[in-house]
């Protein structure tokens, strides 16, 4: 990996050194979930044709903070992609997305389940014509069972997963966590999903259904809440910043009314975390030995350690804790990413070079291969940038184009 940060991202990026180069990819969808898993697989290399609506396009492109009439998230979302304005509700706009569909390897989509199928684009009339296509289908509630049909965003996967009811404080309402966490695991599913039905497609020539539920994502990394109800009735409650049962970890308040996160869970980082306090009382505690005894007095414990922490600054207590091997933090804001050392060090802040010249500040790419790592160039494309390139690729010619314009399915 290299210590600084790289230069501005610019196009052409070379898809050639990236693993997935070759990989077609076919997005039908919008906003979050789908796109989010389509934009992973764009940086690896990928060639993702992204389907938007003429005129309008995907409403992402309008959300938050916007510059120079684009949101800054759309640079994010939609790097590497290529966007090909198609009305997907007339027949010559269903027809692009078939025979963009017939030499795809994948498709991502996001709709309600069944709306592809009114549409004539259902993976069964798809893989007839392409059978070795793998099809990534995320939803809110999955494509069967007796809530299939309802609509389903992120919050919504989150609540009915389980995440919302445990996510804040006990004296407040449930809270979100402040991103679209549950459209994220939720797309990470499909990107898994899609490599591991490539995998099987290698050997048996054919593709599949990855069928992604947004509240199956959340669910699946809710711990042990499930046994835990099921052997002792135990229903996990909000607990702030503690975790029942594990001790001690949480935030403590500082000198400055700032906090500091301390993770000293296990037992020998428990015993260096007591001797960095000077508290070998602690440290050579029988009943602190191990979790059970920290988790019996899990709220005294805290209480002595923000004895500590109340009486030092953060940088005392991170400079402290460092040399003990304890692991800790500040609580980062995104001034405080934006500036730090490993973050740069780590190409975790990049700049994209956009369309007018300007520079814009994104997250790097993620996870890191040694080889044949990811990339992007530049931001997000302009509305239909690449309609007619595409449809050129396709084999449609000029006077075709223009009939699909006039008749406003492109």
């Amino acid at each position: 990996m290299g210590t600084l940060t790289p230069p501005p991202s610019s196009l052409p990026l070379d898809r050639s050194a990236r693993p997935l180069a070759g990989l077609r990819v076919l997005e039908m969808g919008a906003l979050i979930a789908g796109p989010f898993c389509a934009k992973i697989l764009a940086e690896f290399g990928a060639d993702v044709v992204k389907l938007e609506p003429p005129g309008s396009g995907d409403p992402l492109r309008t959300w938050r903070y916007m510059k120079d009439g684009t949101s800054v998230w759309w640079h994010v979302q939609s790097r590497n992609k290529r966007s090909v304005a198609v009305d997907l509700r007339k027949p010559e706009g269903q027809a692009i997305a078939r025979d963009l569909a017939l030499r795809a390897d994948v498709v991502v989509e996001n709709f309600r389940p069944g709306t592809l199928e009114e549409w004539g684009l259902g993976y069964e009339a798809l893989s007839a014509r392409n059978p070795g296509l793998v099809m990534v289908r995320i939803s809110g509630y999955g494509q069967d069972g007796p809530y299939s049909g309802r609509p389903g965003f992120g919050v919504i996967g989150e609540a009915f997963g389980g995440l919302r009811y445990v996510t804040g404080t006990p004296d407040r309402p449930p809270s979100r966590t402040g991103v679209s966490i549950g459209d994220t695991l939720a797309a990470l599913y499909g990107v898994i999903g899609a490599m591991m039905a490539l995998q099987s497609r290698a050997a048996t020539g054919r593709g599949q259904v990855v069928d992604v539920a947004l509240y199956e994502a959340v669910f699946s990394v809710m711990e042990s809440m499930l046994p835990e109800f099921d052997a002792f009735g135990a229903v996990r409650e909000r607990t702030g910043s503690i975790l029942p049962g594990i001790a001690p970890t949480s935030a403590y308040r500082c000198a400055d009314g700032s906090h500091v996160l301390i993770a000293a869970n296990g037992d020998s980082i428990f015993r260096r975390l007591a001797a960095a306090m000077g508290r070998d009382d602690l440290a050579n505690d029988p009943a602190l030995a191990g979790n059970k005894g920290r988790a019996a007095k899990q709220d005294w414990l805290d209480g002595e350690i923000e004895k500590w922490t109340s009486q030092r600054s953060p940088d005392e207590i991170l400079a402290v804790l460092e040399r003990a091997e304890v692991p800790s933090s500040r609580i980062f804001t995104i001034r405080d990413i934006a500036a730090d050392a490993h973050y740069r060090a780590r190409a975790m802040i990049r700049e994209a070079r956009l369309a007018d010249g300007s520079t814009l500040k994104v997250p790097g790419v993620v996870p890191k291969l040694s080889a044949t790592p990811g990339d992007f160039a530049g931001g997000g494309p302009a509305l239909g940038q690449h309609t007619d390139e595409v449809l050129r690729e396709l084999g449609y010619d000029e006077a075709r184009i223009a009939a699909l314009r006039a008749a406003r399915a492109i």
